[in-house]
């Protein structure tokens, strides 16, 4: 009788044991979920989630493919249902690409491929951003034009602001980049 207690006992505790642990599993998943907003692009697979603290400026540095435009701020992107992610490059038989220089702190903006843009000097900063009042990772230059950089990893890319000057891309976009 006294074995048969013991035995109710500890499979009472070793099953709380297993609940508990569960429900700690659970709650980590859901706070890593929250904050990313998930898409496809042509075919890829994109979670976009603002970066938490300071992006090295080295993961921007290289050549980046322009894949996707979401018309609307990451704010915006982040509560759409659905978000629609299309961009059709105006380059004939090439794509657009920007390319940063981290070294040299400077910058081309989006261009065809084939085509050479001037460099422009930037500085890439996390702190307030003047244009939006956001605690964010963001590139100056021109002396008070602004990007914001979402998130940088040795893949991808998010950027938000107005980087290309055409009229169906008027005002603060999400751009989303490749690795060249």
């Amino acid at each position: 009788m006294r074995n048969l207690a013991l035995s109710i006992t500890a499979l009472f505790i070793l099953q709380s044991c297993v609940v508990s642990t569960a429900a700690k599993a659970v709650t980590t998943v859901a706070k890593v979920g929250v904050g990313v907003v998930k898409g496809t692009v042509k075919g890829i697979g994109w979670a976009v989630g603002k970066a938490k603290g300071k992006i090295d400026e080295d993961k921007v540095d290289g050549k980046w493919k322009l894949v996707g435009i979401y018309k609307g701020n990451y704010e915006s992107f982040a509560n759409d249902k659905n978000p629609e992610i299309a961009y059709t490059s105006e380059c004939v038989d090439q794509f657009d690409l920007i390319e940063f220089n981290s070294k040299k702190s400077k910058f081309r903006p989006i261009h065809c491929n084939t085509s050479k843009e001037d460099w422009i000097k930037y500085k890439m900063q996390y702190g307030k951003n003047p244009q939006n009042k956001e605690r964010e990772n963001y590139i100056e230059y021109n002396s008070n034009s602004y990007i914001s950089v979402i998130d940088a990893t040795n893949k991808t890319m998010v950027l938000e602001g107005n980087l290309i000057n055409n009229s169906n891309y008027y005002g603060t976009n999400l751009f989303l980049f490749e690795k060249k």
